[in-house]
């Protein structure tokens, strides 16, 4: 029996999703997207999942972008549509953190689809680009908004602008990937901030992740109003409780 195109597996709390197109180096086409709406779908009523780790399978690539070849034949139709920034908004907007660990090329819509995830661990190896204007096209799925909001709106134009590829090393010092490993241990240091994520209370994580979306679109005032909020809820919950008593409770024993 083949392989699904997007494999998802649990461990606990954690959700490991795969890109498993690693022949056409984990490119995004429409049956991967079918497949990824399928996953977020699977997920989105389990209030266990802590977190969820986004990678692609082999060694080449997290996501070499779209498929070209049917990039190509789309028309202005299709791009109403917004094929792949439904996919990516639906993935930003989980109310669990995602973490992107990438491994090979990360390029284009891959690009933007570790854009869409909170955290990004990359491998030394690892290539990041916005190359679409060298298509005759630009980015079409959140690279012109997200990039500016991870790298600042300066080097987010000259990267789009110009389609310069980034090594791991420069991906690290502009802020577009929270760590860099050796190749072999992506996955290892993906998982190891995923566990930091899901031992923390999980009603209070999910709150930080909605307040962080919270971002300059919003009216003035109104991270202020939302961590009022939050916080209104989170001080009655029992957990809370649990936990504040818990850390007392080491401070007089040391």
């Amino acid at each position: 029996m083949d392989e699904p195109i997007v494999k998802l597996e649990r461990d606990g709390a954690l959700a490991l999703v795969t890109l498993n197109r690693p022949e056409r180096r984990n490119a995004l086409d429409k049956a991967m997207i079918d497949a990824l709406h399928g996953v977020i779908d699977a997920l989105a009523e389990d209030e266990s999942v802590g977190a969820m780790i986004l990678t692609g399978a082999g060694d080449k690539a997290f996501a070499a972008g779209a498929d070209i070849a049917q990039l190509r034949d789309r028309r202005r139709r299709e791009a109403l549509q917004s094929i792949n920034s439904r996919l990516f908004q639906r993935i930003e907007e989980t109310p669990y953190p995602t973490i992107a660990a990438i491994r090979g090329f990360c390029l284009g819509g891959g690009s933007e689809l570790a854009l869409a995830c909170d955290l990004r661990v990359a491998g030394e190896t690892a290539k990041f680009g916005q190359p679409e204007v060298s298509l005759g096209i630009v980015p079409g799925a959140g690279a012109t908004y997200r990039l500016p909001r991870v790298v600042g709106a300066a080097k987010a134009r000259e990267l789009v602008f110009t389609g310069r590829i980034l090594d791991a090393t420069e991906a690290l010092r502009i802020g577009l990937v929270n760590e860099v490993v050796a190749d072999a241990e992506v996955a290892a240091a993906a998982r190891r901030m995923a566990d930091d994520i899901v031992k923390q209370d999980r009603l209070a994580v999910r709150f930080a992740k909605l307040l962080f979306r919270l971002d300059g679109s919003a009216r003035p005032g109104a991270g202020y109003i939302g961590e009022a909020m939050a916080q209104a809820v989170l001080f009655e919950s029992d957990e809370k409780v649990r936990r504040m008593t818990e850390f007392l409770e080491r401070g007089k024993k040391k």
